[in-house]
Formats: C-alpha cells, structure tokens, sequence
C-alpha cells in the first residue's frame, strides 16, 4: 500500500484511515476508562524479562507506545499532563545506540563524530556521497540517516531501497560506501557474529547473555534473520543496560537531595520526570549528570532535556 500511494490517491487514504482507526481504539476510546478513580491517574506496568534484548516494556497500557510521529499522535501524547504547581521534564538519550556502536566497534571516524560534537547523519552523508557540509541535501541527509540507524538492524539493499524510493543497486552502493569509510564498524559486525555462530549466544556491554542457536541453522533464511538478531541484541541490549543504569542513578539522586521531583516513565532511551517548578533548575542539572555518567563510553554519552505543561510539549 505504501508503494502504491506514491502513485495512486486511494491507498494513501486506506492507510490514513487505518492510522486514524487506531489511535481511535487504541487510544482514544481506551486511555480514558483506565484512569484510576483514586488517583485521576493511568498507572501502568513495567516488565523487566518480557524482552529479549533487555529492554524493559510497559503493559495495561502500554505507555511506551504512544504516538510522536504524527501530529494526531502528538495531541494524544497533549493530554498527558503532570499535578498542578508541576512541569514534566523528558531526558532523551542522544543516538544512544549509535554511540554504543561507536564505543563497541571503536571505529575512529564514527568515535570522533560524536566526541566534536558533529552531526553524524551529516558526517555520514559527507563521508558515503563525498559531498561537502554545504552541498548536504536534506534527501542526502535522510539517506544517511536510515543507513546509520539502518546498520544496527542489519538493513538489506531491499528494505533500504523501499524506505528511500531509489533502486536496489542504489541502496547497495550506499550501504558499501558506509562500510568503506567506517571500517571498524564492518569488522567489528562481522566478528560479532563470527563469535556468535561460535558460542551460540550473544552479550551486552554488561556481559548480559542471550542465546541465539537459531544462527547456526542450516535454513539461509533463519541464520541470516539471528545474525542479524544478534547483532541487534549487542547494541540495544547495551542501551538498554545504560539507560537501567541511569534510572537508579536518577532515583537515588533525588532521594538523596530530598527533592519532591518523581521518576514517571521509562520510554526506552527517554526518561519522563514529573517537577514541582521550584526544583526545575536543580533537576535539569542533576538528571543530566546521573544519565550521562552512567556509563562511559568514548563516544561520549549526550542527554538532551526540554520541559514542557504536557507530555508532547515536553518531548
């Protein structure tokens, strides 16, 4: 449907309709019979082994899945609002599993990148269509983009040339031109997985397991999907370690200052803290500072904050 709406009217409408049909019941008609009558609240719950590559997840309702894309996600995500004399204060990890596969890979290019502080997705496009900052595209940029995050996924030439509208051939030089201006990257996907085949299984950066026997199946198909499994689980695995870290941090911190500032929601790389406007100055910088101490890679840890009188503000 997605390929034909760019040539045809009616499958843009049918996935419209089917964007807007959902945020109706999944949200719209649902999201206001769970507030707790005690509470005027929705209260969710977290799980802690529901994920195989660690993350936690969030359940009845799921909190974490409220929509930011579009702009009818946004107007949910409105109505979520913090106590009266509050602000809600979101704490986003910056690229985290691109800095994670930075460290881990310790490819120069992608390391320094990150360490001036430079735009990667504008490096990256520099570096794969040898162009200089100004003659940058926003097109350029997206491409760059969906390969930087694509590589964490194992992106195929295919997926990668439907995601962008270009040819398959296209979408193969993009990918090897990525892997020839950040060797370290290539080697180091290509002795994650070597090891994986060996050992069976796969581990984080906290030397958290998880078995994946399915590599060594003789199936292309299957082995080809848990490879790329795996390497998946390496890297979000790893920032979903950080960000467990950075949540003790966060919650002993303000026990121990005493604030009145609670820890609402973990929203995989985002933290959502409810902040009474006294304590707005004092809990940017503490957050800040637990999160990005959490751990120290040498592609440097970033946290991006904004605050905001509702959810979608705050974001």
């Amino acid at each position: 449907l997605e390929q034909l709406a760019r040539t045809y009217e009616l499958p843009s409408l049918i996935l419209q309709y089917r964007s807007l049909n959902k945020l109706l019941s999944t949200y719209i008609d649902v999201l206001p019979r769970l507030v707790n009558p005690a509470t005027g609240r929705i209260h969710t719950s977290f799980n802690q082994a529901a994920t195989a590559t660690g993350r936690l997840s969030s359940s009845d309702p799921n909190l974490q899945n409220i929509p930011v894309r579009t702009t009818e996600g946004k107007s949910i995500r409105a109505a979520f609002i913090p106590r009266e004399g509050c602000r809600l204060l979101s704490a986003d990890y910056s690229q985290i599993e691109l800095r994670v596969l930075a460290h881990l890979s310790k490819d120069e290019h992608f390391i320094q990148a990150f360490k001036q502080g430079e735009d990667i997705h504008l490096r990256t496009a520099m570096e794969i269509l040898s162009k200089k900052a100004d003659k940058i595209t926003d097109a350029d940029r997206r491409i760059a983009k969906n390969i930087n995050f694509g590589v964490v996924y194992g992106i195929s030439s295919f997926r990668l040339a439907n995601q962008l509208n270009i040819t398959r051939k296209a979408a193969k030089e993009h990918i090897d031109n990525f892997f020839l201006r950040y060797p370290g990257i290539k080697s180091f996907m290509d002795q994650s997985i070597e090891k994986a085949k060996k050992d069976g299984k796969v581990s984080t950066i906290l030397n958290r397991h998880r078995l994946i026997p399915e590599i060594n199946s003789s199936n292309g198909n299957i082995a080809a999907g848990a490879s790329r499994m795996a390497f998946n689980t390496i890297i979000q695995g790893s920032a979903a370690d950080i960000i467990k870290i950075a949540m003790l941090r966060v919650f002993r911190a303000l026990k121990r200052t005493n604030l009145k500032t609670a820890l609402l929601l973990q929203v995989h790389d985002e933290l959502l803290l409810e902040v009474p406007e006294e304590e707005i100055g004092q809990v940017t910088t503490l957050v800040k500072e637990e999160m990005e101490g959490a751990f120290e890679l040498e592609s440097i840890l970033k946290v991006d904050i904004s605050i905001g009188d509702d959810w979608s503000q705050a974001h």
